[in-house]
C-alpha cells in the first residue's frame, strides 16, 4: 500500500508540474510533441529530416533525452534548431521536472514546435506527462509486430503511431497488416504513419499532420 502511495504522490506532483508547463507553451503558440519508442527506431533522424525539411516554414526546438552522451544532440545541433540534453543518469524516462528546467535554458519563445526525444524504453516514459500536447510512438519495421500489444500503454497514450524505416521492408517477413491489426486493437483513434527518413516515403503526410495542428492554435 504504501509503494501505491508513493507512486500517486510522484505522479500528482509531475502532473501539477505537467499542467503548468502545458499552460506557458499554449500561451506561446508551441506545440510540444513527446516522441517515444524502443532505442534504435530512428527518433533521432526523424527529428533530424522533419527540422532539415520544415525549419524554413516553422521555428522548431528540441529536447533530447538520454541517460547519458549529447550524441543526439549534437546531431540535431547540426541543422541549426535550438537544443538543450537532458541527461537521466540512471532514470529510464524524462519527467516534467526535467522538462521544466531545460525549458528555461532553451529559452524557445514560440510560436513552433518544441520535440521532446524521450529516452529510448516503451515502459517509463508512458506514464509521464511532460506538458505535451501529445505523445508519439514511433516503431521500426525491424522490431517486428508485436510491440503494441506487448508495451499497450505507450501506444494507447499516445495519439499517432510512426512505423519507421519502411524502405527495409523489402528485406523483412514484417506482417504490416498484423502489426496495424495490434495497434487498432490497442488505440482504434492512433494516427498511423508509415515512413522512411532515408528516402522521404511518406514525410509529407506527416507534415501536413504537424502543420495541421498549428493552424488548430
Amino acid at each position: 500500500m504504501r509503494i501505491i502511495d508513493v507512486k500517486k504522490d510522484v505522479l500528482s506532483k509531475n502532473d501539477q508540474i505537467a499542467a503548468g508547463i502545458r499552460e506557458k507553451l499554449r500561451q506561446r503558440g508551441i506545440v510540444a510533441i513527446n516522441f517515444i519508442s524502443s532505442p534504435g527506431s530512428g527518433k533521432t533522424t526523424m527529428l533530424v529530416k522533419t527540422i532539415e525539411d520544415l525549419k524554413s516554414r516553422v521555428p522548431i526546438a528540441v529536447l533530447e533525452g538520454d541517460q547519458q552522451t549529447d550524441n543526439d544532440a549534437r546531431k540535431i545541433a547540426a541543422t541549426g534548431a535550438p537544443v538543450i540534453q537532458i541527461n537521466t543518469q540512471s532514470a529510464c524516462h524524462l519527467d516534467a521536472a526535467m522538462v521544466e528546467e531545460a525549458l528555461e535554458k532553451l529559452g524557445f519563445a514560440g510560436p513552433g514546435f518544441l520535440f521532446i526525444e524521450n529516452v529510448g524504453n516503451l515502459v517509463c516514459p508512458a506514464s509521464y506527462d511532460l506538458g505535451e500536447e501529445m505523445k508519439v510512438a514511433l516503431v521500426s519495421v525491424t522490431e517486428g509486430e508485436d510491440k503494441p500489444v506487448k508495451y499497450p500503454k505507450a501506444f494507447r497514450s499516445s495519439s499517432a503511431m510512426i512505423i519507421t524505416k519502411t524502405d527495409l521492408l523489402p528485406h523483412l517477413d514484417l506482417d504490416m497488416g498484423r502489426l496495424l491489426d495490434y495497434s487498432m486493437k490497442v488505440n482504434q483513434s492512433l494516427k498511423v504513419f508509415h515512413v522512411s527518413a532515408k528516402t522521404g516515403d511518406g514525410m509529407d503526410d506527416w507534415y501536413d499532420f504537424l502543420l495541421s495542428l498549428l493552424q488548430e492554435r
